[in-house]
């Protein structure tokens, strides 16, 4: 060690005091009381641990807590909304924003400016008097930031292309504790690599982004009978590719639980949903594309019709309630009759697995373009994306990674390189998360996290290295 050298001292309880009378929100350490509230997940399947958790309530008690944890040789982990968890941020530092609320609609300039724990629910019902609409995904229930620095796929993403295409500048702070504000202008490298990097090279603080005029909105979906699976699924890869850049649509088997809250006809069956939604200029006509697959099957319940952007949660209609869940996505270069029949073969609704829900979304229209100002958003050549969701609970924990994986393998003849960084979900390691990029833009990314975070602070949820492989 040479004597500039410092090796940062763990934080004593009289460090956590000070932190206390920098930070505006709440500081807790391991052993406090309202811990395990604070750093509470919506996927209860990962338990954080952190050394301290700082509550931000502004910009300022962010900055104060990255300092005090590269003070102290801590990692750094960020949460909002405990939607995209992938491993305990044990020992840590992790900074909770959800109560960081604001947010400004600016109509004439068509924008929206959140800060940091700002879920989209929010901003759907700011922006939809004005007759816009932000890029959300498939529940408005998901934070804004977290969502669209991994890129942000919804069901306008083949209108409008990925949520972070949108954005047009963010504060950020980095891992020296300094607080930016950064557009093209000011640092296009930095500005590319969060657009698409998620978490890696700091914490944000604040995004700005556009919003867009809002077209005919119609939208739904229909739940078959799961012994039509295969005639569903088959008209459904034929349907797809036919639609315009104003429809998108994804279709799932489900493995619905007997819930009294569930319609009877759903309960406790295994169903095909098909979601869709058309955001263009004319609803007659866009209500009528679906008629060729909603004619393939026995529709158990559903429909499409006009709805207003706040109730675009309709189409997925992805849970509300906080569950235990294990989750993996992957990329297809096509979906043909030899892949729906695997996929029937492996997941369909005559195979015993425990899983809930085998995705298959159609990608492309505008996410399949570069953004206008280009950013490290992943996965645009790719036409599908496959996602597995499996439920984390006490006797399947171990079984069902292992099912999903098996089912994603069952695929792999049409996999593609590369993921949704979003989709990722369980990873084996940094190298694996690296491997969402192409080489050149992992190339690109890596030296972007050198130069703002060499000594890999922000390790929490899909982390890489500055290293690299």
């Amino acid at each position: 060690m040479t004597l500039t050298e410092v090796t940062p001292a763990p934080p004593t309880l009289l460090d956590v005091d000070d932190l206390r009378l920098e930070v505006r929100g709440p500081v807790l350490a391991a052993g406090d009381d309202g811990l395990a509230a604070e750093v509470a997940t919506w996927n209860t399947a990962v338990t954080h641990t952190p050394a301290v958790a700082v509550g931000a309530v502004c910009a300022a008690d962010v900055v104060a807590a990255v300092r005090f944890a590269t003070a102290h040789g801590l990692p750094v982990a960020v949460q909002a909304t405990g939607h995209g968890p992938v491993r305990n941020a044990d020992g840590a530092v992790l900074v909770t924003t959800s109560r960081m609320q604001g947010v400004r609609i600016d109509p004439e300039r068509r924008t929206a400016r959140v800060e940091a724990g700002v879920k989209w629910q929010t901003v759907l019902a700011a922006a939809a008097g004005h007759g816009l609409v932000g890029l959300c995904g498939s529940s408005s229930d998901v934070g804004v930031v977290g969502y669209t620095l991994g890129g942000g796929v919804g069901p306008l993403g083949r209108r409008f292309g990925f949520a972070a295409d949108s954005v047009l500048s963010f504060e950020i702070v980095t891992a020296d504790g300094g607080l930016r504000t950064v557009t093209a202008d000011s640092d296009p490298e930095l500005f590319w690599a969060v657009r698409g990097g998620k978490g890696n090279l700091g914490i944000v603080t604040a995004l700005e982004f556009r919003l867009h005029a809002v077209p005919a909105l119609v939208g739904g979906g229909f739940f078959f009978a799961g012994r039509d699976a295969a005639a569903v699924l088959h008209a459904f890869r034929e349907w797809a590719p036919t639609l315009p850049e104003e429809a998108s649509t994804s279709v799932a088997v489900l493995r619905l639980p007997p819930l009294e809250e569930l319609p009877p006809p759903l309960r406790g069956q295994t169903v095909v949903h098909l979601r869709f939604l058309y955001a263009g200029d004319d609803p007659e006509a866009g209500a009528a594309l679906v008629a060729p697959v909603q004619a393939a099957g026995e529709v158990l319940l559903g429909g499409v019709g006009p709805m207003p952007p706040t109730a675009l949660d309709a189409v997925h209609m992805d849970p509300t309630d906080p569950m235990p869940s294990w989750e993996k996505g992957v990329l297809l270069d096509d979906l043909t009759a030899e892949t729906v029949d695997a996929l029937l073969a492996a997941a369909g609704p005559g195979v015993e697995v425990p899983l809930v829900m085998v995705e298959v979304r159609q990608l492309g229209g505008a996410m399949g373009r570069p953004a206008p100002v280009p950013n490290a958003v992943t996965g645009r050549s790719a036409p599908w994306s496959l996602f597995v969701l499996g439920p984390m609970v006490p006797g399947l924990t171990e079984v069902v990674p292992q099912v999903g994986r098996g089912v994603l393998a069952a695929l792999a003849p049409w996999t593609t390189p590369g993921a949704l960084v979003n989709f990722l979900g369980d990873v084996s390691d940094p190298d694996e998360v690296l491997a969402a990029w192409e080489p050149e833009a992992r190339e690109r990314l890596l030296a972007v996290k050198r130069a703002v975070d060499p000594g890999d602070v922000f390790s929490g949820g899909h982390a890489f290295r500055s290293s690299g492989a």
